[in-house]
């Protein structure tokens, strides 16, 4: 059998997520529309749904955040759009592709994802069991992210329609990163 690289299994998985979030993506994004011209005029900031996705993990993965995804299998979905195509839109409607997301994405998954690589290297763990644990964490990670935007949503319906938006969480995650993490090097004060 050849062997399949972690990171090419990997982008072959079409993460799931909540239903109950499905307001969120069609609120920010053309969910089950495609891309199409009438994005902007119908004032969404995303086009595709896993671009919110993608957004939702990395808050999930900023603020070091994980919720499970609920059991009820009814209750869970997925983009039937697989990692591997996720940002490959090329300057389609005015959009640059952005592929390199995905290594990004990866390398934190491999980074807060607890598996045992010497096993692995050896098959001594399957690879599905590897890939299936990168799958989890990147729901995890997404899941809070999506509950994060639900509770600010909840708070000001307008919220992410300000200028910066979502920039604005991400700014606030890192001053408070900043705050929590003085420098290492800073001098001991005389005082």
């Amino acid at each position: 059998m050849e062997n399949i690289r972690l990171f090419d299994k990997w982008l072959t998985i079409d993460p799931q997520w909540e239903t109950r979030y499905t307001d969120i993506l069609t609120t920010f994004c053309n969910y089950g529309s495609g891309e199409n011209s009438l994005r902007e005029s119908k004032g969404k900031i995303f086009g595709a749904g896993y671009e919110l996705f993608i957004v939702a993990f990395f808050i999930g993965l900023y603020y070091n955040q994980r919720k499970p995804l609920t059991s009820d299998a009814a209750k869970r979905k997925s983009f039937g759009h697989r990692v591997e195509y996720w940002g490959n839109i090329e300057t389609r409607l005015g959009r640059q592709a952005y592929p390199k997301i995905r290594d990004y994405m990866f390398a934190a998954l491999i980074a807060r994802t607890d598996i045992d690589f010497i096993a692995l290297e050896k098959d001594e763990l399957p690879l599905k069991d590897a890939v299936s644990a990168l799958k989890c964490t990147m729901e995890e990670y997404a899941n809070y992210g999506f509950s994060f935007i639900q509770d600010k949503v909840d708070e000001d319906s307008g919220f992410f329609y300000k200028d910066p938006g979502f920039l604005e969480v991400f700014l606030e995650i890192g001053q408070q990163k900043h705050v929590s993490n003085p420098p290492i090097n800073e001098p001991e004060s005389l005082d």
